[in-house]
């Protein structure tokens, strides 16, 4: 019975029942690794958490420090306290000293309080404590904890599951096939890393400094958990897909839907397309062209890239055109017949010589 473990190779013939075994083989491994990944991300929960909530604190760092919205006024109010008891502390020693003319048992008095004063003033936070998501359900931390893990572990699971993808599939291509599919296959988890990264340390910002300030004099801003891991996730998720751009045009070009001399006509359309999408995420001017030019960046790899394989498998076919037809291209024309064109190109081979290569039956 064919597994998983035996590659399949493209000239095996295996029944209904045995592509059925493999892909239940593929898919048990992949639930086990997504389980093993999910078990590692809920044990570093507290990890994962900080570090969504971490574009989130820093926004709400730049508020208190205005001392906009709650935060800002408590941030506002502990400051007071302290200067109040700070005030009262150098009062209160002031008095106790002997030059204050206080009776003695007053100034003792005052002595003693001095220490509680300084021990309420170390009590006192520097910094208000509540700058991270708030949670309204009972439940609501420990699902929202299990929604993030999940996220997190599909994500360190993609390599894996491309590859059981990529195993069940590609035994049913051909060699030539393999060689254009596995390139692509082989970037797309790298290009969705690089997307999510990007869109961590650019957009999500960003996006999150643009909802917080978005006519926030009206609002009381709490930010509730689910919400906005789920915003966050999403934003990830877009940028990993967006970067998958160069992906989708080599395949276009493999394809044959597009050439790369169109791709090259195509740059002012594919400069003001990325314009516009990077105008549709948040953000302020500044953010645009951080989101524009690696789109476009994106872009002109793919170009260069759809260009060198394109090159690499249109000389085999050039160079197999000039073996096949080189001396026939040097005969002079018969009496009778029409004036040849002038002489091609070496090596390039003609539409008729094309014609007469794939099928000899037209030739006229």
């Amino acid at each position: 019975m064919a597994t998983a473990i035996r590659p399949i190779g493209h000239e095996d013939r295996l029944t209904l029942v045995d592509h059925l075994d493999e892909l239940r083989f593929r898919l048990i491994v992949s639930a086990a690794v997504v389980g093993i990944a999910f078990g590692l991300c809920f044990w570093q929960n507290h990890r994962l958490l900080h570090v969504l909530n971490k574009p989130l604190e820093e926004q709400t760092q730049k508020q208190v420090e205005k001392g906009h919205g709650p935060l800002g006024q408590t941030a506002l109010a502990q400051q007071a306290v302290l200067g109040v008891a700070r005030d009262d502390e150098g009062i209160a020693a002031t008095l106790a000293a002997p030059s204050s003319g206080l009776p003695p048992n007053t100034r003792a008095a005052l002595a003693a309080q001095i220490p509680r004063l300084r021990h309420d003033v170390a009590s006192v936070p520097r910094v208000p404590d509540g700058n991270k998501t708030v949670t309204l359900g009972i439940g609501e931390p420990f699902t929202v904890t299990l929604t993030v893990s999940l996220v997190f572990a599909l994500v360190l699971s993609l390599p894996v599951i491309l590859f059981e993808l990529g195993g069940f599939v590609l035994p049913a291509l051909n060699a030539a096939e393999r060689r254009a599919v596995l390139p692509l296959l082989a970037a797309i988890p790298c290009l969705f890393l690089a997307g999510v990264v990007f869109g961590y340390f650019v957009v999500l910002p960003a996006a999150v400094r643009f909802f917080q300030n978005f006519n926030s004099e009206e609002f009381n801003v709490l930010v509730q958990a689910g919400p906005y891991y789920k915003f966050a996730a999403t934003v990830l998720l877009a940028m990993g897909l967006v970067f998958q751009v160069p992906v989708a045009i080599l395949a276009a070009t493999r394809a044959g839907i597009v050439t790369p001399r169109q791709l090259r006509r195509n740059r002012p359309y594919a400069i003001v397309a990325c314009a516009v999408l990077a105008a549709l995420l948040p953000g302020d001017a500044i953010t645009l062209v951080l989101e524009t030019v690696p789109l476009y960046l994106l872009y002109e790899a793919s170009i260069l890239l759809a260009s060198l394989l394109d090159r690499s498998r249109a000389d085999p076919a050039q160079a197999g055109f000039a073996r096949s037809h080189g001396a026939q291209g040097s005969e002079p024309a018969a009496a009778g017949q029409p004036p040849s064109v002038p002489q091609r190109e070496a090596g390039r081979p003609s539409v008729r010589d094309m014609i007469d290569h794939v099928d000899k039956g037209l030739q006229g």
